[in-house]
């Protein structure tokens, strides 16, 4: 049974939708139902469910290829039960050719998935933002890129397609890449990990569809307030660590905590209260239910 949605009177438009709305996404990582629920009360639009965040926090393991859909599609499952809000879904490579990057994508949309991400990366993949990465022939991700394109189960299915690259044989090559998978069906692009201001304007200005910057604290990619990236033509912001490595932070602090015996002294100042944590879950909503 899924949880009731805490708006569930209204359904929230579709990636595309926002996109073709002129919206601008801002997007929080979100890696389980308590994360996603917390999004859509604090009012953001979408979300991003990425790999690095949901291999770390559900199985304890980098992000190096050790899971695959069989992993994934269970994890993305929960936290679009807990939130009806549209949701960018990380699928790395597809998990392998073609047909197999056409079965997860419709594996995908069959929970409600609105938007994928799907890169060019030599399997095992890594963190786009780690040393080591290796890309496959552009003629393989154009294969991947058009079967995808033309076999999704939605036709407002928002696909992705990122470039990494940028880091293996430089902008001009990310560049060249990212044309083909657009000229393949693409309906958007990402160019993973540009070092500088200066290569993140000249990709902005390349494309003239929606395009995807990675702030990844502590990555390759400057930081920059969101509006900066939008003014360079980044409509899409994924912050995939920016809840994570918060949450590990507190997660830690309290084990301490515990172990100290200091958590009686400092608990009320630095967790949330017993009542709204039963709101956030939606505990009224299901209370309705045993009333009739």
């Amino acid at each position: 049974m899924n949880h009731p949605h805490p708006d569930s009177s209204t359904s929230s438009p579709s990636f595309r939708q926002l996109l073709q709305a002129g919206h601008n996404l801002v997007l929080p990582g979100i890696f389980n139902g308590i994360g996603a629920r917390l999004a859509r009360r604090t009012g953001y639009e979408a979300i991003f469910i990425g790999g690095f965040p949901l291999v770390g926090t559900r199985y304890g393991v980098p992000d190096i290829g050790l899971k695959g859909l069989g992993d994934m599609r269970p994890a993305v499952a929960e936290i679009l039960a807990a939130c009806d809000l549209p949701a960018l879904v990380d699928m790395d490579d597809g998990y392998g050719d073609a047909k197999s990057a056409v079965h997860t994508l419709q594996s995908y949309e069959r929970l409600g998935v609105s938007a994928v991400m799907v890169e060019d990366q030599l399997w095992p993949k890594r963190c786009g933002h780690l040393d080591g990465k290796r890309v496959v022939p552009m003629e393989d991700m154009v294969r991947k890129v058009r079967a995808m394109s033309r076999s999704r189960l939605n036709s407002e299915t928002f696909i992705i397609a990122r470039t990494d690259a940028r880091e293996v044989h430089g902008l001009d090559d990310a560049l060249r890449r990212a044309e083909a998978y657009l000229e393949a069906g693409a309906d958007g692009l990402f160019i993973e990990a540009p070092h500088t201001e200066e290569e993140l304007r000249i990709i902005g200005k390349a494309f003239d569809v929606p395009q995807l910057a990675n702030p990844l604290e502590g990555g390759r990619t400057p930081i920059l307030p969101p509006q900066a990236y939008h003014e360079m033509g980044f409509r899409i912001l994924p912050y995939g660590l920016h809840l994570l490595m918060r949450t590990v932070k507190v997660m830690e602090e309290a084990l301490r905590d515990l172990r100290s015996q200091r958590f009686a002294m400092s608990y009320e100042d630095t967790a949330v209260s017993f009542e709204d944590y039963q709101d956030i879950v939606g505990l009224a909503d299901w209370l309705k239910l045993e009333d009739g």
